[in-house]
């Protein structure tokens, strides 16, 4: 959850390969999207099937806040994605150490759930003024030493904080995960990676001016790269709004079925095929969460049009070497 940039990078989208359907069926992964967000309510359900529609064939909700644990795990459910637990960065000035205490209990309750893929959103936020850093900082170590003790992944609000979270990832090692909308340095997506994670791109690649995130997504080894939204935040050049509009009404909503197209922006960068780019990200995404790879299993024996990951030899896993690049 990053919200809307008050000033984008540009107003002109990278140069697209094509931007026409999924190569595949089931052919990407958003891992990050917030299903549960007020933004969603009046079509939630069009939501789900829109993505679907446009080849999307899983995505991970995370929560924000102990409110919103029940929801995320009930739309999991209701429509066969996956999510997170966990405490946002923004979410907790007025939360106490109940708040930890909550989700503790939430990922005993759930442990056997596997649709629960990880420990976020939870993270840093140094962008956003007047928040106490203290208590961010306190609540991240923490939820860090729940993540490890859950045996999970986490999913990391990085906002002017990578030096910071990976300070903490040092102190409080974890089973990898995803650094969720990165926009850092070279240096900092490669100390990120030496811990096992992935970095997720999502809309803000498609704006020409963002060099140094477009320089990252052509550049980085392939399996370094998953796919997000971050919806409804973060929208793509093609539905962004400006302030003044957005004054007058208009919504820039971002949603699960823009990430194809999003992804046409990557593979054009990186000079990939749309199919070559979603079996890496996908590979990618099982690596970082490993419990999506059993969903994904179990999804074939209910699809109708088995989605080609259904087609690999049997007992083969996504590697987690992040070497080399593509």
């Amino acid at each position: 959850m990053q919200g809307i940039p008050a000033n984008p990078p540009d107003s002109k989208p990278a140069p697209l390969a094509t931007l026409g359907p999924a190569p595949l069926p089931g052919a990407w992964i958003d891992t990050h999207c917030h299903l549960d967000a007020a933004e969603f309510a009046p079509d939630r359900d069009a939501v789900v099937v829109r993505a679907r529609q446009a080849g999307v064939g899983q995505v991970v909700l995370p929560a924000v806040d102990p409110a919103n644990f029940d929801a995320v795990r009930r739309l999991a459910h209701e429509h066969g994605l996956a999510y997170a637990l966990g405490i946002h960065p923004l979410y907790v000035g007025p939360l106490g150490e109940d708040a930890l205490a909550a989700l503790h209990a939430a990922l005993v309750a759930h442990r056997d759930d596997p649709r629960l893929v990880a420990v976020g959103e939870i993270g840093l936020d140094h962008f956003v003024p007047g928040l106490d850093r203290a208590k961010q900082s306190h609540f991240y170590l923490q939820q860090l030493r729940l993540a490890r003790d859950a045996g999970l992944p986490v999913l990391l609000h990085v906002r002017r904080s990578a030096d910071a979270l990976l300070s903490g990832l040092r102190r409080v090692p974890v089973r990898g995960g995803i650094a969720h909308a990165f926009n850092g340095s070279r240096q900092q997506a490669e100390a990120f990676i030496a811990q096992g994670f992935r970095l997720g791109f999502g809309g803000a690649v498609s704006f020409d001016r963002a060099l140094q995130l477009r320089r990252l997504a052509t550049e980085l080894p392939l399996p370094a790269l998953v796919l997000e939204t971050d919806a409804p935040d973060i929208p793509p050049q093609w539905l962004y709004k400006t302030a003044a509009q957005r004054a007058l009404g208009e919504t820039c909503r971002n949603e699960p079925a823009e990430l194809p197209r999003i992804a046409a922006v990557i593979a054009a960068l990186r000079g990939l095929s749309l199919e070559a780019l979603a079996r890496a990200t996908v590979d990618n995404a099982w690596a970082a969460l490993p419990r999506l790879a059993a969903l994904a299993g179990a999804a074939v024996l209910s699809h109708s049009v088995a989605p080609w990951w259904s087609t690999r030899p049997a007992g083969r896993a996504p590697s987690p070497d992040l070497g080399g690049a593509a």
